[in-house]
C-alpha cells in the first residue's frame, strides 16, 4: 500500500538562506561520507537517488518542508520571500508519457509536450513533469503566483543532488543520547513518573494533594 502525500501547511514553509545548488555558504566545506548521507535519507523514508534539487531566481528551499512522496520519493518546496510564492518539486518512481500524461497525479485538464517534459494544468496549479532515470520528476506552483516561463525555468534546472546538495537538503540525524523527554519524534511516549509500574496505567496523585 502506497502511502499518503505528506505536504507541510504553507505557514510552515519559513525558507532558509540555501538554493538547490551554487550557494556560496557550501563553497570550500566538504560533505559528510556518502554512508552518512544515505542514513539520512532513510531516515527520511527516501533514497538519495530520488533526491532532487533545482534553482529559482528569488526562491529558497525550506528545508523543513523536505520529506517522503509516495513509498520512497522525494518532496521539497522552494519559497519566495517576497510575496510567499511556492514551488514544490517532486520526484517519485514512474514514468509520464503522452498517453498518460493527463492521468498522471494529480489528474491534469490539460497537458501538453514542451521541450523535454510536458507542461499540465490541473485546477490552480500548473506544472512540467518529465521522466528521468525511471523516475517521474515534477515542479508545480499556483499559476497566480508562478508564472509558465518561470516554473520551466525551474524545472529544466532541477536534477539529482550531488553530495553537498544532499548534505544542504536532507534532514539532520538526530543525536539518539540529546533527544528530549517527549522522545524527539520517534514515537516513544514521554517519560511520565507519575504512572505507576503496574495496575492500569492510571496516573498516581502525590501524597498530600487530594481534597
Amino acid at each position: 500500500m502506497r502511502r499518503s502525500h505528506r505536504l507541510l501547511p504553507a505557514l510552515l514553509l519559513v525558507p532558509l538562506a540555501l538554493t538547490g545548488c551554487g550557494s556560496d555558504s557550501l563553497a570550500g566545506t566538504a560533505p559528510p561520507d556518502r554512508s552518512e548521507l544515505e542514513e539520512r535519507a532513510t531516515a527520511a523514508q527516501t533514497v538519495v537517488e530520488h533526491v532532487y534539487v533545482t534553482e529559482a531566481d528569488g526562491f529558497e528551499l525550506a528545508r523543513q518542508s523536505v520529506g517522503v512522496i509516495g513509498e520512497d520519493g522525494f518532496q521539497s518546496t522552494y519559497v519566495k520571500d517576497e510575496g510567499g510564492a511556492q514551488l514544490t518539486l517532486s520526484v517519485d518512481r514512474g514514468t509520464v508519457t503522452d498517453g498518460n500524461c493527463r492521468t498522471v497525479p494529480p489528474a491534469a485538464k490539460s497537458c501538453e509536450k514542451d521541450g523535454k517534459g510536458w507542461y499540465r494544468v490541473t485546477g490552480s496549479r500548473h506544472e512540467y513533469v518529465r521522466s528521468e532515470n525511471g523516475l517521474r520528476v515534477q515542479l508545480a506552483a499556483d499559476r497566480g503566483a508562478v508564472d509558465r516561463a518561470a516554473l520551466r525555468a525551474a524545472a529544466e534546472t532541477a536534477h539529482r543532488a550531488d553530495d553537498r546538495e544532499l548534505d544542504a537538503t536532507l534532514p539532520e540525524q538526530a543525536d539518539p543520547e540529546v533527544l528530549p523527554p517527549d522522545g524527539g519524534g520517534t514515537g516513544l511516549p514521554a517519560d511520565r513518573g507519575d504512572l505507576p509500574p503496574n495496575g492500569d496505567g492510571a496516573p498516581q496523585d502525590p501524597p498530600g494533594t487530594s481534597g
